[in-house]
């Protein structure tokens, strides 16, 4: 089992990557194994094409002990949209969501009402600085409430929701479905407290692409419609030809295909990575960067618009100067990567982000406002 320094020794990106909530490259185990699984998938041979299918149920045994949930009820997805789909587009009555919301829940939401015609009713609540809190939903709840969509982290300003305070607010009969993409792998939480927990390995577990799984309660279960349900989410064993099975009572009635064998093992490496290191380890390394990062943007009088107490952030400083394009040319030049989006620069560290990279934005915004930067 890796230690927490056998997890940060495995940080070998260039200097200057501060944009791990848009990417996370991969890690020396992910691209080990990628390479290793497309050599036994090129043989040919049964006996490897079924080691490499087995990276299925290995990813969902992993998601399962990080989640403390059981295998069973965890899917492996193309990404955590698609998980959404599933669990939005089944979803009956009305669904509570920010309009601040990733597109991932705002616009699949919008989409599965229109499908529903009805039987999906969004309501849309538009809280201060998009921050969906305790206070803000129970304004919108009433009798015809079933379900709130939620991002654990939300990705403009890294503003972590309060799960289990949610949870209290709308009760235990109402589903509370969790986009957890910003969250996954670096915040110690109990995601038990949801009912449906979607997640993508390609920011924060560096696994990439493809990397998307979905967890779906006992009540989730029992409220959702199986409406995308494929050939792989029927019941009974193999392929049913001449034949069109219900969809299975378990979750795996939320797949559509078969999966992505190769993106399975990506999953499988890149959440056991997390696991074996301790992810309450990595949320205080992680937690230490990103004080680093705003401490830095107080000295040099740039204006922070994230969350400043560590149980109500992730790994995601959302910077708002006077000059945003500036700003992001600067650090541009300054070979800093992170992303700009309207009138916020949005820096994201990972646990592992070094010293040299905390020195070059320091060094970055130190020289901001004194010289003239090109704006690409």
């Amino acid at each position: 089992m890796s230690t927490i320094h056998d997890y940060l020794a495995t940080f070998d990106v260039e200097p200057g990557y501060l944009n791990w909530a848009a990417f996370g490259p991969l890690s020396p185990s992910v691209r080990e194994e990628v390479f290793a699984d497309a050599d036994l998938l090129g043989s040919g041979r049964p006996a490897s094409l079924a080691l490499v299918a087995e990276r299925v149920t290995q990813a969902r045994e992993v998601v399962a002990d990080i989640l403390q949930a059981d295998a069973e009820d965890v899917t492996v997805q193309p990404s955590s949209t698609q998980g959404l789909a599933q669990a939005l587009y089944g979803a009956r009555g009305t669904v509570i969501a920010s309009t601040a919301e990733f597109p991932s829940v705002s616009l699949t939401l919008d989409r599965a009402a229109a499908f529903s015609q009805g039987t999906v009713v969004p309501r849309w609540i538009d809280p201060a600085d998009g921050r969906v809190t305790p206070d803000a939903v129970a304004k919108a709840l009433d009798d015809d409430v079933t379900a709130l969509a939620v991002s654990h982290v939300d990705f403009r300003t890294g503003y972590r929701a309060d799960l289990a305070a949610l949870r209290e607010v709308i009760g235990p009969d109402r589903l509370l479905i969790v986009d957890a993409v910003q969250s996954f792998g670096i915040v110690d939480t109990d995601f038990r407290v949801a009912d449906v927990v979607v997640g993508h390995g390609y920011k924060w577990l560096r696994a990439a692409r493809g990397t998307g799984f979905a967890w779906f309660s006992d009540l989730a279960r029992e409220r959702l419609a199986r409406v995308l349900s494929g050939i792989t989410g029927t019941e009974g064993e193999g392929l049913a030809v001449d034949e069109r099975p219900a969809p299975a009572a378990s979750a795996r009635a939320f797949t559509t295909s078969g999966p992505d064998t190769l993106a399975a093992g990506r999953l499988a490496v890149g959440a056991r990575t997390v696991r074996d290191a301790g992810i309450a380890a990595i949320e205080e390394h992680l937690a230490g960067r990103v004080d680093a990062v705003i401490e830095i943007a107080d000295r040099h009088g740039i204006t922070v618009v994230s969350p400043r107490e560590r149980e109500r952030r992730a790994g995601i400083v959302a910077l708002a100067p006077e000059e945003p394009a500036r700003l992001a040319a600067a650090l541009a030049n300054a070979g800093v990567v992170v992303t700009a989006r309207g009138s916020a620069v949005r820096v994201a560290p990972h646990a592992g982000t070094d010293d040299e990279t905390i020195r070059m934005l320091d060094d970055a915004l130190a020289g901001f406002g004194n010289e003239t930067f090109t704006i690409a």
